[in-house]
């Protein structure tokens, strides 16, 4: 008798603790934001064009599938940016200006690999550590007007993504050497400054990827395991009581934010900097002043990850993988843009899942009490 309660209470105990554990709460909520944002495109196709409904979604579901080297290659910038929105939060800030990180990454990037001749072995290397480099920068700006003037680092982010647009376009078209004013576009980068393929034929997809994979579970490890990390988290959750715990929260800052500017500026210098599926090219970037959509891509996956690295990995092959199954409902007469409805609903039902999370918990709850009882009344009427 002492062993069955022993295993009732342990049953409940195990339950209680994993239904209110936060990474439950967050993966339940993003299982829900998915499911009644997928529900709301389905009935947003029936509206559109009822007889070929079935036909689009299955594009949307399963297309990525068909296309599984460019659900990697493009959901590498995803996670790069949805890491540096994610890392930032994780401090309390909100890097809202992870474009503008991004693209001054992806210009530097650009730079090495046009304005430098280095060996094919490291220069491809030398390219992304330049990347990384001009998102440091343009994260370290806002950061020291947080830290040391207090100006809200949305404000300031934000402006600096149309700083850093314009600024990018304006030296790219002054430079002979990168553009080709006639094609409104840079010219190929050379071999030497491509990142090594993974050889899915047909795909851009390349070590990128895996430097991505990498570098989230590396931030997992910095935030749960590291002095570090848990200054990040404390400062996050109560600036004022980890200032006066005596942690450095002006500095905090103004770290936090180069290395999240670092974060979205390696996404840029891995999405220019991918071999091309066609041999003789490479990517190119057109400077046509306009905001580069992985930065805002980036907050929507870590909104949609809660800010965990590993999530934010997930969120952005499924964002990802959407979005090239979107692509492929334009050939039963779907735009694409149906795609970007279907991710903003997920982002919008996203925002309140934790709500209806709750609701899920109580309910997983009660069926469990429910079967606790059973044995017991079975075992009364003998």
């Amino acid at each position: 008798m002492a062993n069955n309660n022993d295993i009732t209470h342990s049953k409940k105990y195990n339950i209680k603790n994993i239904t209110k554990s936060s990474a439950f709460s967050s993966f339940t909520a993003a299982l829900m934001a998915i499911f009644l944002g997928m529900i709301f495109g389905f009935i947003i196709m029936l509206i559109a064009a009822p007889e070929k409904a079935v036909a689009g979604f299955r594009f949307v579901l399963l297309g990525g599938l068909k296309r599984i080297g460019d659900v990697f290659y493009f959901a590498t910038p995803i996670i790069m940016t949805g890491l540096s929105v994610g890392f930032a939060f994780k401090m309390g800030l909100f890097n809202i200006g992870a474009s503008g990180q991004y693209t001054m990454g992806m210009f530097f990037a650009l730079y090495v690999g046009f304005m430098m001749d280095l060996p094919s072995g490291i220069h491809w290397i030398v390219a992304i550590l330049a990347g990384i480099l001009g998102g440091m920068i343009w994260g370290f700006i806002p950061g020291v007007f947080k830290a040391l003037l207090n100006v809200n680092e949305v404000i300031t982010s934000i402006m600096f993504n149309y700083i850093g647009m314009y600024l990018v376009d304006m030296m790219i078209q002054t430079n002979e050497t990168m553009y080709i004013s006639t094609m409104a576009r840079t010219k190929y980068l050379p071999q030497s400054v491509q990142i090594p393929s993974l050889g899915i034929q047909g795909s851009n997809v390349n070590l990128g990827i895996i430097f991505a994979i990498l570098i989230g579970i590396g931030l997992y490890m910095v935030l749960q395991k590291t002095t570090f990390g848990y200054e990040l988290k404390a400062t996050g959750y109560n600036k004022f009581a980890a200032e006066y715990a005596g942690m450095r929260v002006k500095t905090n800052i103004i770290i936090t934010m180069v290395i999240a500017g670092g974060l979205a500026g390696l996404g840029g210098a891995l999405a220019i900097l991918a071999p091309s599926a066609i041999a003789g090219s490479s990517m190119t970037y057109e400077p046509i002043n306009r905001i580069a959509a992985a930065g805002f891509n980036g907050i929507a996956v870590a909104l949609l990850g809660s800010s965990h690295p590993i999530g934010i990995i997930f969120a952005s092959i499924f964002i990802s993988h959407i979005q090239r199954g979107g692509t492929l409902a334009s050939l039963v007469g779907y735009k694409p843009e149906i795609i970007d409805v279907v991710i903003a609903v997920i982002i919008y039902f996203s925002a309140f899942a934790m709500i209806m999370n709750a609701g899920l918990a109580r309910l997983l709850m009660k069926l469990v009490k429910h079967d606790d009882k059973v044995p017991n009344n079975t075992k009364g009427a003998e």
